[in-house]
């Protein structure tokens, strides 16, 4: 029997034995729109798809971002067939095609000249391939690359990403953000290795997959790694740099802060670069992207962490107060607040976790009023 065509954007493909989950469509736009936005402001775009599955990236970068040509590759010769039918809707001079491992392509790729793109949609953690993306990929480009290692993002094999992502992680309640920024962490120690820097486009996370866009650029003088501190006992986080790790305690007296780092305490997403795409977005009638651009744009500069109702409720003995009140309030008492893309039922805000308590309308036991000085 024959495999109905599937049809994603512009791309009408068969997936045959690749894995491909439709649920990621979001990323995918996320990848289209950047893409996009490149090249109407430099010009051009050539594109390496690294693990292209069955080849919709590839199409979609050519057919919607208007790649002037792509390298689409896959490990898996039994792909070839199903990427031959699915590619040859392309102009033929827009596209190569290989089945290399990623070793001997990112080899084969030193003939050619520093790509634009590079799409990296790996299975686990991507650290073995970060050094021969960031080798391809030239000064201004973007590297897009995956994580769908949950477990270790989210702070539950801290052993594991020591080793592969030289970061001691622990589980928290914002533990997906913290798998972003692991992941932007990783990459910009291994771009310093290489005397280049990265910065982010922007970092996505949706069900158990991580997705960050970062620009490869020429060294920066500030460093952006360090690590943040989560209170067990009363829900507090912080920040911590280096140089203040001995020092790391709670300011409520509860017991010693469990930290997790390094990683990447920068901005989650450039928000020029965001606000491009939403336009392009709006341009193209994606309404559902601009929305989640629109949260994007919003938390970009907020705290590193966010803070989820269910947790304010849990404790301070409440029921769940309601997000959004709970960020009317806070920005009356004049400080910022925002949605988060990383969970539904949780906020950004830059005030500490115990005046969320008492903007709920709980007493943290200490006398202190709800106004914050």
């Amino acid at each position: 029997m024959l495999e109905s065509p599937n049809l994603e954007g512009k791309a009408l493909f068969s997936v045959g034995p690749a894995f491909f989950r439709p649920s990621s469509r979001p990323a995918r736009d996320l990848g289209i729109l950047a893409a996009a936005v490149y090249r109407q402001q430099i010009g051009h775009l050539r594109l390496l798809d690294v693990m292209t599955g069955c080849g919709v990236r590839s199409q979609r970068y050519t057919l919607e971002s208007n790649a002037d040509w792509i390298w689409a590759n896959d490990a898996n010769p039994d792909m070839a067939k199903v990427l031959t039918d699915n590619l040859s809707q392309l102009p033929p001079k827009r596209y190569q095609l290989s089945y290399h491992s990623a070793a001997q392509l990112f080899h084969e790729c030193h003939h050619h000249e520093n790509f634009d793109f590079i799409d990296l949609d790996s299975f686990g953690l991507p650290t073995p391939f970060l050094q021969g993306c960031l080798q391809t990929v030239k000064l201004g480009g973007l590297l897009y690359i995956t994580g769908t290692d949950s477990r270790t993002l989210a702070g539950h094999n801290p052993k594991h990403s020591q080793r592969l992502l030289g970061a001691w992680a622990r589980s928290h309640p914002a533990a997906h953000e913290q798998g972003l920024r692991l992941l932007l962490g990783i990459c910009w120690q291994q771009a310093q290795a290489l005397g280049r820097d990265i910065q982010p486009i922007f970092s996505y996370f949706q069900g158990q997959i991580y997705r960050v866009l970062v620009q490869v650029t020429s060294p920066q003088p500030q460093n952006g790694l360090g690590f943040i501190g989560y209170c067990h006992h009363c829900g507090h986080y912080q920040t911590v740099s280096w140089e203040k790790l001995s020092r790391a305690t709670c300011p409520n007296q509860g017991p010693p802060l469990t930290l997790s780092g390094p990683m990447w305490l920068g901005p989650l997403h450039d928000p020029t670069w965001v606000a491009s795409m939403e336009q392009l977005a709006e341009d193209w009638g994606w309404s559902d992207r601009v929305q989640l651009l629109q949260i994007m744009q919003a938390e970009a500069l907020m705290p590193p962490y966010f803070y989820s109702v269910a947790d304010i409720g849990r404790r301070g003995k409440m029921d769940i107060p309601k997000r959004d009140r709970m960020i009317d309030q806070i920005r009356r008492l004049g400080y910022e607040a925002s949605l988060t893309h990383l969970n539904e039922q949780a906020f950004k805000a830059n005030i500490s976790f115990n005046h969320c308590l008492k903007i709920a309308g709980v007493s943290d036991h200490s006398k202190s009023s709800v106004i914050m000085h």
